[in-house]
């Protein structure tokens, strides 16, 4: 029951990133979703290589490389899902902050 309850939440927190940031579209619930199953995927799997390669950079810009492999991570979703979109790497940015925040909040009220 937990993991239905995560996935719908990650779905919520995606479908208000989406509505808040300009240039980024969802089309609908399910794909926002899927969106954020897949953006938890490829940063738990292709981001967590990233980071690994790339952890003197992280280290010198205190944590600042993450965030950005956070970013290309959303960016890569985009690239191969059809009902997610942005118009660019600035609103990718602002959009993973977002997610971020929003997520934050939804785990503080477990």
């Amino acid at each position: 029951m937990r993991i239905i309850i995560e996935i719908l939440l990650t779905g919520i927190a995606v479908s208000v990133a989406a509505f808040l940031v300009p240039g980024v579209y969802v089309d609908g619930f399910l794909n926002a979703i899927i969106a954020g199953l897949l953006i938890a995927l490829v940063n738990a799997t292709i981001g967590t290589l990233l980071r690994l390669f790339t952890l003197p950079i992280n280290i010198l810009s205190l944590g600042l490389m993450s965030f950005i492999i956070s970013v290309l991570m959303v960016l890569l979703v985009d690239s191969f899902m059809k009902g997610f979109n942005t118009s660019g790497f600035l609103s990718a940015l602002i959009f993973a902050a977002v997610l971020s925040l929003i997520k934050m909040v939804f785990g503080a009220l477990k």
